[in-house]
This record gives structure tokens, C-alpha cells and sequence, in this order.
């Protein structure tokens, strides 16, 4: 996986740190509670680019959320929880 998010805790945007290297196309899912999707994410990533932030996540309820990502075969799953 070239992207890592870099916490855990989010109020109205998260924020990727990208690791060296050819980059695809990222794909992130954000899923609350019962699993339905909230918020999808689908970009090309430059080779150079270090840092993604994904905005607009304010309008989210507060609560924990399962953010998948997925780039080519690399599939992550990981629990986040959107605070004040």
C-alpha cells in the first residue's frame, strides 16, 4: 500500500501520507457504524505527490467510521473516529 493515513482522529478532512513510488489510481471508502457508505474517494496519484487530504467530511455525524482503501491489489481496512 503506497498511502497511509496519518491519524486516526478526523474533524473535517483526512489526511494521507504517501510513500515513494509509482503511484495507480487510490480508492477510499469511508463506512459508518452499519456499514453503509458515507463518503467515497477516487484519484490518480502522481509519482510525486507526498500528501493527499480528502475535505469535505465535515457534514459527517460525529462517531466511528471504517475507512477502506484500496489501491490496485492492495486492499486496507481501518477503524477512525471523527470527533469535535
Amino acid at each position: 500500500m503506497y498511502a497511509k493515513i496519518k491519524s486516526t482522529v478526523f474533524i473535517d478532512a483526512l489526511k494521507f501520507e504517501l510513500v515513494a513510488g509509482a503511484h495507480a489510481c487510490l480508492k477510499a471508502v469511508l463506512k459508518d457504524d452499519q456499514g453503509s457508505i458515507c463518503s467515497t474517494l477516487e484519484t490518480n496519484l502522481p509519482g510525486e505527490q507526498k500528501e493527499l487530504t480528502w475535505r469535505g467530511l465535515n457534514d459527517l455525524p460525529y462517531g466511528v467510521y471504517t475507512l477502506e482503501l484500496s489501491e490496485g491489489d492492495d486492499n486496507v481496512k481501518m477503524r477512525l473516529v471523527k470527533r469535535i
